[in-house]
């Protein structure tokens, strides 16, 4: 039966595929991947790998692949709504077959909601209470007034193992519920206890009012400083943002991106209501695309520190995946905007917010940081390094202004600058071509899929597809105009020519490409070639270029086999006149 998309993207969230195959394979991380011995064929060398932020799992031996449900049906011997099943019990979910069970899991969804906002307004109480003056005290030494912390409901919970299970069974919720809320935790012996205990607390709340979760911090150094929910049936991390219940409404044209509770706080009580932060995970792309639907512009505003400098990183390359415009706030002599709003003033900040960088300014900045720009010697690797991070520039002009920017700032002329580039995108473009061809001129084994039975006849163009294809997957943006380009008869692999029908079909209906809608939908043996598809690294440098660049070969394959052809012409003088067209040097 088809399972809601709503519906699956919870069970995924709710079933981290690292997670699950860890109950079967014994993982070990290496890079962004983890590695193990592969669970569905004899190994004595680690060949199988798991994709965190793919969410997906290959085995670069026998060829097996997937999502976290492909996985399950494998492991357990499952049909795909079985694998479902498994995977929602585990969850503890309701799966939505029948018209009474759905109403029961909207009931009980109802429910948590309910119960977290009668316990925010537990920890809301239990803060002014005249026995826990410290708890009001933390926060008052922290800058922030009465009205900002009625706000944003702030709270405390009291030193006791029992205090909230106490209050909230009293108004009738259960044990369970309070489990499933994330409320509280159970202990070896079984017993249910408080979860947050002796600590100020800062309520999660999503767009639509409802408290969703909280984060607890400690008044002093005790480990861990914060103690955040858990994911819960209505509480993800990765989908929801602190504050963005306040800031959706704001009349400024950008939102500031900061890192914790204290500094969003911080920022709305000075005026900046457009305030947000991740929620005690690094920024993921669900949560950019969910800014985008309220902003075109973000500043980010992460702590000067080192972690903070990193982690700005990131976060600039996955909001411009969403087509943000991004930049980057320096905060000079203050660790973060809390420390600099309390010694300067909400104006000073609002300056350096005018002031703040475009992200490749602050890209080639952090990079000069490096070097001795008055060292003849260190000026050129600061020019080789800049020449690498303007060579990932998609856009040309934006390419152009920013080599001239360091040009000026190694004191060479912008045409030395820009030749330094020019040679970094030929290094780019001649190396993913080389590989191109490696694995197009490799041993038939290497070049077509690990099952015989989804054999390419036309390699050159199948690699092609496939790079298509993985482009596509990786940035959606890029599918626009797609279909008109390359007409889906133009694929030769039939089970490429499926793939990217379904990626059409799903933009088309506004969906999220990804690996979740084809679980189930494409055979064991097509999933598997797909995982082993987007497993592969991306192309360096211009994803839009690359693209056309294997749209191009697709053509030109079509014009050797005859399915492109100019009326009344030759397909060779066809094929000669689009690969003149196509010739061209490279430009910045």
């Amino acid at each position: 039966m088809p399972f809601d998309r709503v519906f699956l993207d919870e069970l995924s969230a709710r079933n981290d595929i690292v997670d699950i195959v860890s109950q079967y394979v014994q993982l070990k991380k290496s890079g962004a991947n983890y590695f193990g011995l592969c669970p569905f064929h004899n190994e004595k060398t680690a060949s199988f790998s798991v994709s965190p932020d793919k969410q997906i799992f290959h085995c670069f031996g026998c060829g097996a692949g997937g999502g976290v449900i492909t996985f399950v049906m494998k492991a357990e011997g499952l049909e795909f709504p079985d694998a479902v099943r498994f995977l929602a019990d585990r969850a503890g979910m309701q799966v939505p077959e029948q018209g009474e069970a759905e109403r029961k899991a909207a009931r009980h969804r109802e429910r948590l909601y309910a119960l977290c906002k009668d316990a925010a307004r537990f920890y809301y109480q239990t803060l002014w209470q005249p026995e826990h003056r410290a708890a009001q005290q933390y926060f008052i030494g922290r800058g922030l007034h009465r009205r900002v912390m009625n706000q944003f409901g702030l709270g405390y919970a009291p030193d006791s193992f029992h205090a909230l299970i106490d209050a909230m069974t009293a108004k009738g919720y259960t044990r369970e519920e309070l489990m499933d809320a994330g409320l509280v935790s159970r202990s070896e012996k079984g017993r249910i206890y408080d979860r947050f205990r002796n600590r100020v607390m800062f309520p999660i709340i999503d767009v639509r009012g409802n408290v969703i979760a909280f984060g607890g911090r400690v008044m002093d150094d005790s480990k861990p400083k914060y103690l955040n929910s858990p994911e819960t049936l209505i509480f993800h991390k990765s989908r929801n943002l602190f504050a963005l219940n306040l800031a959706k409404t704001t009349k400024n044209g950008y939102f500031i991106l900061a890192e914790g509770y204290m500094d969003v706080i911080a920022l709305h009580q000075a005026g900046f209501d457009s305030a947000v932060a991740s929620l005690g995970t690094s920024l993921t792309e669900e949560q950019a695309r969910i800014i985008a639907r309220h902003t075109d512009q973000i500043v980010i505003s992460y702590d000067a520190d080192g972690a903070g400098q990193a982690a700005a990183q990131r976060a600039i390359d996955i909001l411009k995946k969403c087509d943000l415009q991004v930049k980057v706030l320096k905060i000079p002599g203050a660790k973060d905007p809390d420390e600099f709003i309390k010694a300067k003033g909400a104006d000073a900040f609002r300056a350096i917010i005018d002031r703040s960088e475009n992200h490749n300014a602050y890209r080639l900045e952090q990079i000069a940081a490096k070097y001795d720009l008055e060292d003849d010697e260190a000026r050129v690797l600061f020019l080789r390094d800049a020449a690498r991070m303007l060579a990932g520039i998609e856009s040309s002009i934006e390419r152009e202004v920013y080599a001239g920017r360091a040009a000026k700032m190694a004191g060479v002329t912008a045409e030395a600058m820009n030749i330094e580039v020019r040679r970094e995108l030929g290094i780019r473009r001649k190396r993913r071509q080389a590989a191109e061809r490696r694995e197009i001129r490799s041993p038939v084994g290497m070049a077509q899929p690990k099952d015989r039975t989804l054999a390419y006849t036309d390699v050159k163009s199948a690699k092609a597809e496939e790079n298509v294809l993985r482009l596509l997957f990786s940035d959606q943006k890029l599918i626009a105009g797609m279909e008109k380009e390359v007409p889906p008869a133009w694929f030769s692999a039939p089970v490429l020519r499926k793939i990217y029908e379904r990626v059409l079909a799903l933009d088309r209906e506004g969906q999220i490409v990804d690996v979740l809608p084809f679980e189930g939908w494409l055979e064991p043996n097509e999933m598997s070639l797909l995982s082993s598809i987007l497993e592969q690294s991306l192309p360096a440098g211009e994803q839009r270029q690359a693209l056309h660049e294997y749209i191009d070969t697709i053509r030109m394959q079509r014009v050797r086999d005859g399915t492109i052809q100019e009326a009344g012409e030759d397909p060779l003088l066809t094929f000669g006149r689009i690969k003149k067209q196509n010739a061209g040097g490279q430009t910045i």
